[in-house]
């Protein structure tokens, strides 16, 4: 995506350079600390429980601290308030349109660790939304993890889709779709329970491509191979390739995020049509909310 000389979003914390300590040890070392940031990839649920699942596998501290940043991290940081600029233009149009008003998000940059709304946040438990403070938090390491690890096919577009998809949770937060969705959770049995929080983050696919969609029309800054790094992005999380790769099986029950295939097809939906009445995964799971 074309970004260089473009409007930089200011809703962006920058706390890199004030992030430090020890990072969180899991158990299974490097591999194990991967898998446990992709499971919780881009996660729409209760993230203080993340939190406290994290805290319960190992420790962790944070300090302030005059961290010195890789340049190529800092070009990485532009990149990304780009792209929240642009997510910004989009969804303020759209809302407008609809004779609603949108809230901008904060974004949050950090490394190792710092304080969310939603708790102390590792960087173990990559990129999320937190709704208790409406701000995206992502530690720009993840997107080294995402390509050398699961396979996602290198290009910046990747981070354009992984920050897409949390702002689709942020839009999900201002319908009101988020608390209804977590009430009727409480009601149901984990494998029901999860079923919901794959219509979720799928529904959070589809905006991200809603948004590369407008993002398009509106600014022609895409470029060649963007969306084929957006679908590699999203079939790298699907819960059937991190399972199949941590575990060696796959346990659909278990599923919270959707397949790599359910996860391309509602990104590229998004793309294609355009139209945001389409993205009701709910209903396409067999839920009426």
């Amino acid at each position: 995506m074309k970004y260089i000389g473009r409007r930089q979003s200011s809703n962006v914390e920058d706390r890199r350079r004030m992030s430090g300590g020890k990072k969180t040890v899991l158990a299974g070392g490097v591999i194990g600390i991967v898998i446990f940031i992709i499971s919780y990839f881009v996660s729409g649920g209760d993230v203080s429980q993340i939190f406290q699942d994290i805290q319960q596998q190992g420790s962790q501290s944070y300090q302030t601290a005059d961290a010195e940043i890789d340049p190529a991290e800092d070009e990485l940081a532009e990149y990304i308030s780009v792209a929240l600029a642009d997510n910004e233009d989009v969804w303020n149009k759209l809302f407008s349109e609809n004779n609603m008003k949108y809230i901008e998000p904060k974004l949050v940059l950090y490394r190792e660790g710092t304080q969310s709304g939603c708790g102390n946040a590792s960087s173990a438990i990559g990129p999320f939304y937190c709704p208790a403070d409406q701000k995206v938090y992502i530690d720009l390491s993840f997107f080294e993890e995402l390509q050398t690890r699961f396979g996602a096919s290198k290009g910046d577009f990747s981070v354009s889709y992984v920050l897409a998809h949390e702002i689709g949770h942020h839009v999900q937060y201002l319908l009101g779709l988020s608390e209804k969705v977590y009430k009727v959770q409480q009601g149901l049995s984990e494998i029901e329970a999860n079923k919901l929080s794959v219509a979720m983050e799928l529904q959070a696919d589809f905006y991200a491509g809603i948004w590369t969609h407008y993002t398009q029309k509106y600014k022609n800054v895409l470029e060649e191979g963007d969306i084929e790094e957006a679908l590699s992005a999203a079939s790298a999380v699907g819960d059937d390739k991190i399972q199949k790769k941590s575990q060696g099986y796959v346990v659909p029950d278990a599923f919270t995020h959707g397949t790599s295939e359910q996860r391309m097809y509602w990104f590229k939906k998004g793309y294609t049509t355009g139209d945001i009445q389409q993205g009701n995964t709910f209903r396409e799971l067999g839920y009426t909310l």
